[in-house]
């Protein structure tokens, strides 16, 4: 659209003059045809008095219109789509005008063919063109900051948000800062109340305004009354496609890491959004390396660096002490440094941020805290870019702290940004072998911390992203590794059928025939005891029966001789589980029939006349 051209990007000479170009020849021509009016009038040779008080008319409106072109010649950034609307509509409405006092100059035989319904149409005219008017005076009172204008144009009539929302958008773009702050807020409402709203602020250029109060204001208010409006329109991927298409992501990325913190609030929110619902905006935000102004500004004023592990060289405690107390201080130094330096200049965390950290309210840190990790979370789904820049940096090891020390919705935020990462990490081995190699300090850091959520906390909905992670990173657990299958055993019998069968995925997921280790871990599995309360699974729902299936024909296939599954009849609790699960899921039927065909080699003594299962 016309104003698009001054607000994101300094626009070249041309482009300039292409648009001041446009909108001068959008107004000269209902200038030119008042003149032919008025001039056609003054020759008129019939209804002389209706086209005196029509030419009283077209004046005031030549005024008008004369006073809007030095309004658009003088004011830097108009906002003219109300303009273009309202001048389109007077354009119509004179040239309907200069048709009917041209009629007025035939005489003789011509005039009576012509004049027959003249004065119905002078009647018709006249009111256009009264409308015309009020349209006008409308549309000057609203570029003038000084006037409060109530009013409702007669081109709005039939719909007065129209006109409320020309001119919210006018003021947000050409208003006093605290008039825009205000409009800012009334879009951020009207959005809200529903999608019509929305999309009448959308199509009528409300997002470019937005942008621009964001990014150039130096009012906290104004930036965050901006980031909200533009959260109340950005929440599908239609409205979020344009918001990156005019560049905004780099205008939201820079103001998160320069802002303070109430701001910073607002536009991690935004970010969290948009990523949410549009993946274009969630690479975009990615390679505009939203995740390093994210990461420092949620792991402010922590310790980023675990101790390395202990030299066998005899040490003293008190030089232990000394050597931690020096590393704190080392690891706290180069976080501040890395934070202020902003060598990409894309995520500048300056000295105010932290003056301001330090005398905000804790509920106020708490809150900004929350919605850096939100943002990370969304960033992070299904995102290689994202969770490598996560995990190149010291991010693994911020989310395990806070997992460790926090509570609520903070916490929560933090494990599904793990659980997105080990889910992405899952599918790519690079990634899996990168970030959670076994030797590693990070990994360690969150793998304990997703054990300790699992046995220690009672909400389920902690409890499933941390089983989650851990059955996506099994294929990185060597063959002795038994420190997950214990308390993911545990959870089978979970009174909580959502977490009993989660943890029935993940054992699935050590066990399958992908995993390297699966017959060892098979075997950690049964020696937990684990078969009691899977075949107890077996028999909730079709969701738990489905999943307690799958796991119970791995354990078949990799432990098909163990004393547990024969003693818990798992041969003839599979051929049932299949019989009312194999319909429903037919991409079963080959790992069922493996399983009963490896079950009866070892029972066969128990079943002699037991023929090879078929479904």
């Amino acid at each position: 659209m016309a104003t698009t051209a001054t607000v994101t990007v300094t626009p070249t000479a041309t482009t300039v003059t292409e648009y001041e170009k446009s909108l001068q020849e959008g107004l000269s021509l209902p200038i030119l045809l008042a003149d032919r009016v008025i001039k056609a009038a003054q020759e008129a040779e019939s209804s002389k008095s209706e086209c005196a008080d029509l030419v009283r008319q077209v004046e005031h409106l030549s005024q008008m219109l004369r006073s809007c072109v030095r309004l658009a010649a003088s004011t830097q950034s108009l906002y003219d789509r109300p303009v273009r609307r309202v001048v389109a509509d007077v354009t119509k409405n004179l040239d309907r005008a200069l048709t009917l006092v041209r009629k007025c100059k035939h005489t003789g035989v011509l005039r009576h063919v012509f004049s027959i319904t003249t004065s119905a149409d002078f009647r018709k005219v006249s009111s256009l063109l009264e409308s015309s008017i009020g349209d006008m005076r409308w549309l000057l009172t609203i570029f003038d900051s000084e006037e409060t204008n109530l009013s409702l144009p007669p081109i709005a009539s039939n719909d007065p948000i129209l006109a409320w929302v020309w001119s919210l958008i006018s003021t947000v773009q050409m208003g006093q800062i605290k008039d825009r702050i205000d409009a800012a807020n009334q879009l951020a409402s009207l959005a809200r109340d529903n999608n019509r709203n929305k999309k009448m602020i959308v199509e009528e250029a409300g997002i470019l305004p937005l942008l621009k109060l964001l990014k150039e204001s130096t009012s906290p208010d104004a930036q965050i009354a901006a980031a909200n409006a533009l959260f109340n329109i950005g929440n599908d991927p239609e409205t979020v496609r344009l918001i990156v298409d005019v560049s905004g992501v780099p205008i939201i990325v820079g103001v998160l890491g320069e802002s303070s913190m109430k701001v910073q609030t607002a536009v991690a929110n935004l970010v969290a959004q948009m990523a949410d619902v549009d993946s274009i905006a969630q690479e975009d935000f990615v390679r505009e390396n939203v995740t390093r102004p994210l990461i420092s500004l949620l792991c402010t004023d922590m310790v980023l660096e675990l101790p390395k592990a202990p030299s066998t060289t005899k040490t003293s405690i008190l030089s232990i002490v000394q050597m931690n107390k020096e590393m704190t201080e080392k690891s706290t130094s180069k976080y501040h440094n890395q934070v202020s330096s902003n060598s990409d200049g894309s995520s500048r965390v300056g000295g105010h941020s932290k003056k301001e950290r330090d005398v905000e309210a804790p509920e106020v840190k708490l809150k900004v805290q929350i919605a850096y990790a939100e943002a990370l979370w969304k960033l992070s789904k299904g995102s290689l870019l994202c969770c490598r820049k996560i995990t190149e940096t010291k991010g693994l090891i911020g989310l395990a702290k806070i997992i460790e020390t926090e509570r609520g919705d903070l916490q929560f935020n933090c494990l599904m940004t793990v659980m997105e990462i080990t889910e992405v990490a899952e599918s790519n081995a690079e990634l899996r072998r990168a970030a959670f190699k076994t030797n590693s300090p990070a990994a360690k850091a969150v793998l304990d911390q997703l054990l300790r959520v699992i046995q220690e906390e009672s909400d389920s909905k902690l409890q499933i992203p941390a089983i989650r992670s851990i059955g996506c990173l099994a294929r990185t657990f060597p063959a002795k590794e038994k420190r997950m299958i214990g308390p993911l055993v545990g959870l089978l019998s979970n009174r909580n059928v959502n977490v009993a069968t989660e943890a029935a995925v993940a054992l699935g997921k050590f066990v399958s025939p992908e995993n390297f280790n699966c017959a060892e871990h098979s075997k950690a599995i049964i020696e937990f005891d684990g078969v009691p309360p899977l075949m107890r699974l077996l028999k909730i729902n079709d969701q738990a029966q489905f999943h307690g299936l799958v796991l119970l024909c791995y354990l078949a296939l990799s432990a098909g001789n163990s004393k547990a599954l024969e003693q818990a009849r798992a041969l003839h609790a599979i051929e049932g589980a299949a019989r009312s699960v194999g319909p429903q899921h037919p991409q079963l039927k080959d790992l069922i029939t493996k399983a009963v065909n490896h079950l009866t080699l070892y029972q066969a003594a128990a079943h002699p006349h037991r023929q090879s299962y078929a479904p």
